[in-house]
């Protein structure tokens, strides 16, 4: 990888979160406006002090226009960037560069996203470019199921064990989101019902798939030596990374599906920035992108966090539970509150900037050094991959 990285050189200095869920009464504009100005009121700055902006929105806008109007910005930069299910995060990474540059002071990333009333169902899946016919027409969670046989068949783990293992990922994230007042979903859900929720594609259930909601969130930042004149508990960025792969994953035969290339690279490429040595080790704790339960099996061996074949053994020692080793999705992750998409990077920083400061409340990590967030977009085989750390 080419990227030498901004370690050190910026810190977010205030974030704002709405709850996601379904907003029937509140517009793109409303929940815009709710995260930015807790964002502001977070980092201790009014609206004229941000310098520039970046939106993430997959279809809930079409320029920065989207964030001026409602927002009042008054002849600022204010640019709209996309990158599937990475768009949240791929705001943060562009507003961070900025300011590192020293191009802005003060920046700000902001994400939103309304899928409720749009009538996108996260099952289903929606339209996308015409292609050249070599790619399988094939749902989400279709495309994702794949993972499940594949990972029981190169590892042997029989197909009873890997349910419970997917069980009891979906169970965690559940427990986690239960304890989140921002999650759409706060209950937690036993692992008989799991287990027993009505099949979508191949073992995946209903409850092994992340739901549809709306939601925003938003994030100051600032260069590192100005951190402190906003806040007294900053969080510094130590890596940033997005790498875009090939997407010849499902052309060639030796793609097993067991691992999303593209999230090694993007993990050895912010590990390398960071410092980082042995992940399982000095990561205390990730937001990582659970769109289906065998995604996140899968990228806990691609993020370094187990050994290969060795995750769900892993899972089912509770290393990833919220008083665990190494939480994962301390949050609630997607499952607890949907993936309004251009919101779901700064949504899962949002938890870092809580964790990292002691202010999660039930969920507190005790003592984390190191977090981590990570986001894809795409299918197996072909996708998109973010992965940042951050530290106080």
């Amino acid at each position: 990888m080419g990227s030498k990285g901004i370690c050190d050189r910026v810190a977010i200095v205030g974030m704002g979160c709405t709850k996601f869920g379904e907003h029937w009464g509140k517009s793109v504009s409303d929940l815009l406006v709710d995260a930015a100005h807790d964002a502001y009121h977070s980092a201790g700055v009014e609206a004229e002090q941000i310098d520039a902006y970046w939106l993430g929105t997959l279809s809930s806008g079409v320029s920065g226009l989207t964030a001026a109007e409602p927002l009042k910005i008054q002849y600022k930069p204010v640019t709209h960037v996309e990158n599937m299910c990475a768009t949240g995060s791929e705001a943060i990474r562009n507003a961070a560069y900025a300011v590192a540059s020293g191009a802005y002071d003060v920046a700000m990333a902001i994400g939103v996203e309304k899928l409720k009333d749009s009538g996108f169902s996260g099952l289903v899946g929606s339209g996308g470019v015409a292609s050249d016919g070599t790619e399988a027409g094939m749902t989400a969670p279709a495309n994702f199921s794949l993972l499940a046989p594949a990972y029981a068949e190169k590892y042997g783990v029989d197909m009873e064990t890997l349910r419970d293992v997917l069980s009891r990922i979906a169970y965690k994230n559940h427990y986690n989101g239960a304890r989140n007042e921002k999650a759409q979903f706060q209950r937690e859900v036993s692992m008989e019902k799991i287990n027993a929720s009505p099949k979508v594609a191949g073992m995946l259930g209903i409850m092994d798939c992340s739901g549809v909601s709306d939601g925003a969130a938003a994030a100051v930042l600032v260069r590192a030596e100005d951190a402190h004149k906003y806040t007294d508990n900053p969080i510094f960025i130590k890596g940033l990374s997005f790498v875009a792969g090939p997407a010849e994953g499902t052309k060639r035969q030796e793609y097993d599906f067991t691992t999303f290339p593209e999230v090694v690279a993007s993990a050895h490429d912010a590990y390398a920035q960071a410092g980082i040595k042995d992940a399982r080790e000095e990561i205390s704790m990730a937001e990582v992108h659970d769109c289906f339960t065998p995604t996140e099996l899968v990228l806990m061996e691609d993020l370094g966090f187990s050994e290969r074949g060795q995750a769900w053994k892993d899972t089912v020692d509770g290393r990833f539970d919220l008083k665990g080793e190494q939480p994962i999705n301390p949050d609630g992750g997607l499952k607890s509150f949907g993936h309004p998409i251009g919101a779901s990077g700064l949504r899962m920083m949002y938890e870092m900037w809580l964790q990292l400061r002691g202010e999660a409340g039930e969920r507190q990590i005790e003592n984390p050094k190191l977090g981590l967030t990570h986001n894809l977009g795409g299918q197996p085989g072909r996708c998109v991959s973010f992965v940042s750390v951050v530290g106080r």
